[in-house]
């Protein structure tokens, strides 16, 4: 008897296994008709040059331009520009990803993009335009907070990027009440960079940080920094009136490729801010956007600088 049921057993489970099969297989044929017809799908999205229809779910994206805020909603990214390649703070999700410019059409082509963001200023958005839907943004159009939420109307994630918005206003300012409360309601900070010929002192809204202290956590800038750098976004210095435009507390862009050499100088030894250890040095090329992931970044630093490490 145990015999003639060992075969009948078998076919049982032999059945089994084809009818899970096939149920396998339909559940995968299923989601791929999912993905295809997601990858189908359209919606208009409202440009600063008119709408544009755009893949709903962008899976080729060309970034020339706001690639840093593409990144913090994880949007596929196949193309890059070349700068923000270079900044360190990305290097672990590009990895792998080409590096392209406005000039290389050729380029683009091949990378197969379905979605290609620029600057409004770049050259060939009329060819680019042929490729894929192209959107362009004119920087400083928006401020850094509605920039990501733009970014996420185009992405197909505006609530994702409108929730990220709040949680972060609100951790800032709270951030930037403790600092008040530490340095004093009066206390001033000034953003420094320099280059190969000069230095420059930031206003609010040039990145480096530049949003997030004086937007956001509300800190002072010095009245000099007012009249020259606050409506142009930046002004350009000799190194000998550098004191003039110094805080109480200042953030020192340092850029590598740059001539440092007035870091030795008395005049900058002589700051009080630098001779009371006041000074908070980032790497230029980690700070030139005022995207989630490098405002993240940033309020980590600021909080632990001006909190915990100067006086």
């Amino acid at each position: 008897m145990r015999k003639i049921l060992i075969p009948f057993l078998l076919l049982a489970i032999f059945i089994l296994q084809a009818c899970g099969s096939t149920e396998t297989s339909k559940t995968e044929q299923k989601e791929e008709n999912t993905n295809q017809k997601s990858a189908s799908e359209t919606i208009t999205y409202q440009s600063e040059t008119g709408p544009v229809e755009v893949p709903a779910n962008p899976t080729r994206i060309v970034a020339l331009s706001n690639a840093p805020n593409v990144l913090a909603l994880e949007g596929k990214i196949v193309g890059v520009d070349e700068w923000t390649n270079m900044n360190p703070l990305f290097q672990e999700k590009l990895e792998g990803i080409e590096v392209v410019s406005e000039e290389n059409i050729e380029k683009i082509v091949e990378l197969e993009p379905d979605l290609i963001i620029v600057g409004s200023q770049s050259k060939n958005i009329d060819k680019m335009s042929e490729i894929a839907p192209t959107v362009a943004y004119t920087w400083g159009k928006l401020d850094y907070l509605e920039q990501q939420i733009e970014i996420g109307k185009l992405l197909n994630k505006e609530q994702e990027a409108k929730e990220w918005v709040e949680d972060f206003t609100t951790r800032a300012e709270e951030a930037g009440k403790e600092i008040k409360e530490k340095i004093g309601e009066d206390a001033t900070v000034s953003v420094f960079e320099y280059d190969t010929k000069s230095a420059y002192v930031f206003g609010n809204n040039w990145a480096r940080g530049t949003e997030l202290l004086y937007q956001t956590m509300k800190l002072e800038m010095p009245e000099k920094v007012k009249d020259n750098a606050l409506e142009p976004g930046y002004f350009a210095l000799s190194t000998e009136v550098l004191p003039e435009f110094a805080g109480d507390y200042i953030v020192l862009s340092k850029n590598q490729d740059g001539d440092g050499s007035f870091l030795e100088t008395q005049t900058w030894k002589n700051i009080p801010a630098v001779q009371n250890n006041r000074v908070i040095e980032l790497d230029t090329k980690a700070i030139t956007y005022s995207d989630p992931i490098t405002l993240e970044y940033l309020l980590d630093v600021f909080k632990k600088a001006f909190l915990e490490e100067l006086n």
